[in-house]
């Protein structure tokens, strides 16, 4: 007797969306390298907002094929308000005959701090510059106290690697700012100061980060396609498409 067969769940990433064409164009991209590392994985992509397919016409669409089981991830690198309401209010909107699994935000992972390291030598750094140089860790900011709180373990645990100093900064909702960092890296005796974006893809608020760079001696390029970027996202696909046992006796 023929048996169909089996299909992985598709993958459907899913990013914010942007007027900024170079936006859509990085995500893209970052796609292609996740599709790169797992030949015959299905990886699709939606937008909330300003960019085509919205994530509810691709599920539909995806419905319509006859697609049964979707994992969702959210191309976000920290549990803010997209990832806590938006998302699961658009995937609750979702056809009922598709099974979703809303996978994990991509940070924070050490592959991340390996990715941003990546930038940074790209920028014209060294391994042998590390110990003299102060980093600005820049995110794109957010009023949720949990993203935040999640930002500055994220600079404490990479100033454990070997850095002179590294500090959180925000484009946007909290503080301090990028330039304001960078000065006090300054005052804190580094040799020099580097701009790290913790974003994954150009816009506005990445530009706001790289006017306060101005005073920097370096700044690194958004993370993108990185190729850590790309396994961590198959790495959350991973965990959300495996069910967890349950505890004995549970």
């Amino acid at each position: 007797m023929y048996q169909k067969p089996f299909l992985p769940p598709v993958l459907v990433v899913i990013a914010h969306g942007s007027r900024d064409p170079r936006h859509a164009a990085t995500v893209h991209a970052l796609v292609r390298r996740v599709r790169s590392l797992r030949p015959g994985l299905r990886v699709e992509t939606g937008f909330l907002d300003f960019n085509l397919p919205s994530v509810h016409g691709l599920l539909e669409s995806l419905a319509t094929e006859g697609v049964r089981d979707v994992v969702a991830l959210p191309l976000l690198l920290t549990r803010a308000f997209h990832a806590k309401a938006d998302i699961p209010g658009v995937l609750r909107e979702a056809p009922p005959r598709l099974r979703i699994r809303q996978a994990d935000v991509l940070g924070p992972s050490p592959l991340l701090l390996h990715a941003l390291e990546r930038r940074l030598y790209e920028a014209g750094l060294t391994p042998a510059d590390k110990s003299s140089t102060g980093v600005v860790l820049a995110s794109a900011g957010s009023t949720d106290p949990e993203a935040i709180a999640v930002i500055a373990d994220i600079a404490r645990e990479w100033r454990h690697t070997g850095w002179c100093a590294v500090r959180p900064a925000f484009a946007s909702a909290s503080l301090p700012r990028t330039e304001d960092a960078v000065r006090d890296l300054r005052a804190a005796g580094c040799a020099r100061v580097a701009v790290a974006p913790y974003v994954l893809a150009p816009g506005f608020l990445p530009d706001r980060i790289a006017r306060g760079a101005a005073e920097a001696d370096v700044l690194a390029e958004v993370l993108g396609p990185a190729p850590e970027v790309a396994r961590v996202a198959l790495e959350r696909y991973e965990a959300a498409r495996t069910p967890v046992p349950a505890a004995l006796g549970a």
